[in-house]
């Protein structure tokens, strides 16, 4: 009973120093690991900028900032829309007896398009014409027995009850006289609508109905479309943000360019100007439509066709100007990387104005020629040294000669 306490007295204090031996063990193990992981934020800021960079200065491409003069543009994609479209219709019935025109062909008001035929209203215009001169001579007939009746009745030879007769009789007569010139009138009408002319000017569509058919006047389809292609329009749209500037602008009487690019916004296609803007803001998109006029001269617009337009809102002259591709987001806001004479950058906090897309006015920040970094930003910090080969400088910023590859942001202020 003695040797069992004893042996198991022992054993205590041989487990209590096993788990103070493990516990110092995992303390030391705990620490060092924690010296290793925070290790390299003891390093020297070279030795981080080194570890970083991989192998020396970090390459970038720069560009200098310039003066100049930077248009403001906006931007949307509009549909042309003709300034006309008439449906051609026939205003009296009858068979068609003469198509004159070829379809996409262009017309001048005026021209000859088809026939009726006019054989029941010439007969008709007869028949009025024909009525009209029997009504004529029966009032002349009556307006010289009423002369007659009158001196008469000046010598009291007659009652004044038959002179008053005889007026009224000349006044029943002027009065079918002037229904039959209505009647003749209408017939001649009638008989010049057999001859369909075109309504404007314009391109003809395709043939809506055949030489031959019989048609009426409530028939809806018509004969053929005419569509006005000079001048021609572009309606579009721009968010309610860019009306300010624009109103501005009307208020001055300045002619507002607008240029319609194909649907890729490469190719020019024609060159006009702002003519009209809306007169309420869409709730639902928070945009007001805008309408372009163009000579179309060449017919390069055709109607219901999509193109880009570029609407020449105003020019800042002799603006600070850096390639939007230069400009950074971060905690200081909106910045840059100036490239320092010792070949390292520093950051410099901006103040934006409008921009271009390519390009942006600095309000404040930037002077003209500092040379900034406009591609490779994204691996660069205070400090960091860089490198600028011959072939990573991109052109002058003023001068807009296309856009660095590579990294940079691209997100000037929108035009206003």
């Amino acid at each position: 009973m003695d040797d069992s306490f004893n042996t198991a007295a022992m054993q205590k204090p041989k487990r209590g120093s096993l788990l103070r031996w493990v516990i110092w063990v995992a303390l030391i193990a705990a620490v060092g690991a924690t010296v290793w992981w925070f290790q390299p934020l003891r390093e020297a800021p070279e030795a981080r900028i080194g570890r970083f960079q991989s192998a020396g200065p970090t390459p970038v491409a720069v560009a200098k900032i310039e003066r100049g003069d930077l248009p403001l543009v906006a931007r949307a994609l509009g549909t042309v829309t003709p300034l006309a479209t008439v449906t051609v219709r026939t205003q009296i019935t009858g068979q068609i007896t003469q198509i004159a025109f070829q379809e996409g062909q262009r017309v001048t008001q005026g021209d000859f398009l088809a026939e009726i035929d006019p054989r029941p209203y010439k007969n008709a215009l007869d028949q009025a014409e024909g009525q009209l001169l029997r009504d004529q001579a029966l009032l002349r007939n009556a307006e010289t027995d009423l002369a007659r009746y009158r001196r008469l009745f000046t010598q009291d030879s007659i009652a004044r009850q038959q002179l008053d007769t005889q007026e009224n009789l000349v006044r029943h007569y002027q009065g079918t006289v002037k229904a039959d010139e209505a009647l003749v009138s209408n017939a001649r009408l009638n008989l010049a609508y057999c001859r369909i002319i075109a309504p404007i000017s314009g391109r003809i569509g395709l043939r809506l109905v055949d030489q031959g058919n019989y048609i009426q006047t409530g028939d809806t389809g018509g004969i053929v479309v005419i569509t006005q292609t000079q001048p021609i329009t572009v309606t579009f749209t721009l968010p309610e943000d860019a009306l300010p500037a624009i109103l501005k602008r009307r208020r001055e009487n300045a002619t507002l360019e607008a240029i319609a690019l194909d649907r890729r916004g490469v190719q020019p296609l024609a060159t006009g100007a702002l003519t009209s803007i809306d007169n309420q803001i869409d709730p639902a998109t928070g945009t007001i439509k805008l309408r372009a006029q163009f000579v179309n001269a060449d017919e390069s617009l055709f109607p219901n066709q999509f193109v880009n337009i570029r609407l020449l809102v105003d020019t800042r002259r002799d603006a600070v100007i850096a390639p939007t591709a230069a400009i950074q987001r971060g905690v200081p806001g909106t910045y840059v990387y100036v490239l320092n004479a010792d070949q390292t950058v520093a950051v410099r906090p901006v103040r934006l104005g409008p921009a271009d897309g390519e390009r942006t006015i600095i309000e404040s920040g930037l002077d003209a020629d500092t040379i900034v970094v406009v591609d490779g930003a994204d691996r660069l910090r205070e400090g960091v040294r860089v490198a600028v080969p011959d072939a990573a400088r991109a052109p002058d910023a003023a001068r807009g000669q296309g856009r660095p590859q590579g990294g940079g942001e691209r997100r000037g202020q929108p035009a206003p």
